[in-house]
């Protein structure tokens, strides 16, 4: 009998990596997915789709639920696999999977461990990530790790060039460590934690431009937030103005004000920052010499 398979799934990395098993053949019995937000913008495959066309029963429900967690005990799976499932999953449930279960998180572990490590990465200014198949425990992206692989992020990426690079990656690790987990070969590689870093998840308002920091620091905020999430922002006469994206140059000029119009160049606390694509709350996405042909910004100054 074949070993048999829970997979907890969403999002192109929950897709792709569900299709990869589903390519070499594993017995998955039941899928746990998510009901799309009408808050979010969905620009990401759907793992129900791909659940129905295969036959495959699915569950939008929380997995730690008690009528769930029956009935991932009566499958008795061997393995439980979690690919950007959203919903902590409980110990009592982890245990249920005979040979382990395992998570696909997009961070070189342990950095980078919580929520959104993409979007972080990017934040921050690094100049790589990586994909990381580990055992879950209790603890959030603490257990030991069977397989990573590094992703570099140029200073041109936006997260969602980083998110494709690293869905691919994570279909790579799953594609090699499937058959040796199935083999019982695969290593356990302890994880450092002190080696490692945590981060939380965000909201749209931790998108807000602080013209105090860097170019580069808001350059990077910018890319780390644009689409297809909600943005960076800032205020313009009492407006909320989405910036799309821009580009770090040198220069000098008080944070927040606009010192050019072509190009738009703003201050901040170190350098400029050069707009090139913008809306303001409630009109359409523009470039930034759209923007300067509309408006007088002379003595403009964002806030």
């Amino acid at each position: 009998m074949s070993d048999r398979v829970v997979v907890c799934a969403y999002h192109n990395v929950g897709f792709r990596c569900l299709e990869e098993l589903l390519r070499q053949g594993a017995d998955i019995r039941l899928i746990f997915t998510h009901e799309d937000s009408p808050t979010e913008e969905i620009w990401f495959r759907s793992v129900r789709e791909l659940a129905e066309r295969h036959g495959i029963p699915y569950v939008t429900a929380d997995i730690n639920e008690p009528l769930n967690v029956a009935r991932i005990r009566e499958i008795a799976p061997a393995f439980l696999l979690s690919f950007y499932y959203r919903n902590m999953i409980k110990p009592e449930v982890l245990d249920l999977a005979s040979k382990g279960a395992l998570n696909l998180h997009g961070s070189y572990l342990p950095r980078y461990r919580g929520r959104v490590p993409v979007n972080w990465a990017v934040i921050n200014g690094e100049t790589e990530t990586g994909a990381t198949l580990h055992y879950m425990e209790g603890k959030p992206d603490a257990g030991d790790i069977v397989d990573q692989i590094t992703i570099p992020i140029a200073f041109t990426d936006t997260a969602f060039d980083v998110f494709n690079n690293l869905t691919e990656a994570a279909v790579e690790v799953i594609s090699r460590a499937w058959p040796q987990l199935l083999g019982g070969t695969a290593p356990r590689i302890k994880m450092n934690l002190d080696q490692g870093s945590y981060f939380g998840g965000r909201k749209p308002a931790d998108g807000a431009i602080d013209w105090r920091k860097s170019a580069v620091q808001i350059y990077n905020l910018i890319r780390g937030v644009t689409h297809p999430y909600p943005g960076a922002f800032t205020g313009l006469d009492g407006n909320r103005v989405i910036i799309w994206e821009a580009w770090p140059v040198s220069g000098n000029g008080a944070p927040g004000r606009i010192i050019a119009s072509e190009p738009l160049l703003v201050g901040t606390g170190e350098g400029l920052l050069e707009i090139r694509a913008l809306q303001v709350e409630g009109g359409v996405e523009e470039t930034a010499s759209t923007f300067v042909e509309n408006n007088d910004v002379t003595t403009a100054h964002f806030t």
